[in-house]
């Protein structure tokens, strides 16, 4: 069939892909279901969207964004944040989705149109490997935690013998706080308080150095955390397997390219809202969540951090 001259994009030679050329129109090549047979086009609308939805939200909005909030100010951060997001986040997202669409190509070929920012192409493929190394790690963590809390009783929720020390404890420890007798005020060893059914004085108890259950569980079990760096320690095979698995599920997410990932993403997208409308119900109910959202975003934010670029360089 005879193909509308309007129909038809001819691109530059330095983005071209060998000698194809790219339709502009909707309707099908005859002999390819996709127009672009080498890399492959998205089966639907939906894959694509759900893929964007992906990208942007993900394992860092659920375990690394709540961390960034506190720890520089709470409410007061989402300054910064909101102003990199408009003047950065949002046209990066937008460029690099347009230079693809248009190109279908990789992000260091893209760049040939332009090659004074050729190495943007190369330090994004450097970025992503290493962050996906780095996740893909947390990703193995998850994996653990998800298999161990197949039990009736979740194994960090008590002081184990197996792995735990003594300074495990689920609830404070007192050693020593100040009573009064008489006209006298005297700090005593708490054991001796309770024996003689004395009452210590409000914030006078000095509290022995403990861990709660689930810090030893992480240390001493799952990481079998070694003294020093000088003494690397063994290799933990059910994390190495963990490890070996959270590869393999990337591997096989993308086999087929855009054509087994677009379905993957149904679930890789849909499911961190998931999680978030969960964490927000159990945390909005939990006792004391007021004021944790106070301290967290309300008025005990922290305004003086916006004067520090570390702040920032976070939101960025």
């Amino acid at each position: 069939p005879e193909r509308s001259a309007m129909g038809w994009l001819r691109l530059p030679s330095c983005l071209r892909c060998g000698q194809k050329e790219f339709t502009l129109s909707t309707e099908k090549i005859a002999d390819s279901q996709d127009e672009n047979t080498e890399r492959g086009n998205w089966s639907s609308k939906t894959d694509y969207l759900l893929s964007m939805v992906g990208y942007a939200v993900g394992l860092g909005n659920v375990w690394r964004f709540p961390y960034l909030t506190y720890q520089n100010g709470g409410g007061a951060f989402l300054i910064p944040y909101t102003l990199m997001l408009a003047l950065a986040g949002l046209p990066l997202f937008f460029m690099e989705c347009s230079l693809g669409q248009f190109a279908s190509l990789g992000p260091v070929s893209v760049w040939r149109f332009l090659p004074l920012f050729q190495g943007v192409g190369i330090t994004m493929v450097i970025i992503s490997t290493f962050v996906t190394i780095y996740y893909n790690v947390i990703i193995g963590y998850s994996l653990y935690y998800l298999f161990a809390s197949f039990q009736r009783v979740l194994p960090w929720e008590i002081c184990d013998p197996e792995w735990a020390d003594h300074r495990c404890s689920q609830t404070p420890i007192v050693l020593l706080c100040n009573v009064t007798m008489g006209s006298t005020t005297l700090q005593m060893n708490y054991t001796e308080v309770t024996s003689m059914n004395l009452t210590c004085i409000n914030n006078t108890q000095v509290f022995a150095e403990t861990q709660v259950p689930s810090e030893q569980y992480w240390n001493n079990k799952v990481l079998q955390r070694s003294e020093s760096l000088s003494d690397t320690g063994k290799i933990v095979w059910y994390l190495a397997l963990c490890l070996l698995l959270s590869w393999l599920i990337v591997a096989v997410s993308l086999f087929k390219g855009i054509k087994s990932s677009g379905k993957v993403v149904y679930f890789t997208a849909l499911f961190p809202y998931v999680v978030l409308i969960i964490l927000l119900v159990r945390g909005a109910t939990l006792e004391g969540a007021r004021e944790g959202i106070e301290y967290y975003i309300g008025t005990q934010s922290n305004f003086t951090k916006l004067g520090e670029a570390e702040v920032w360089k976070d939101a960025a």
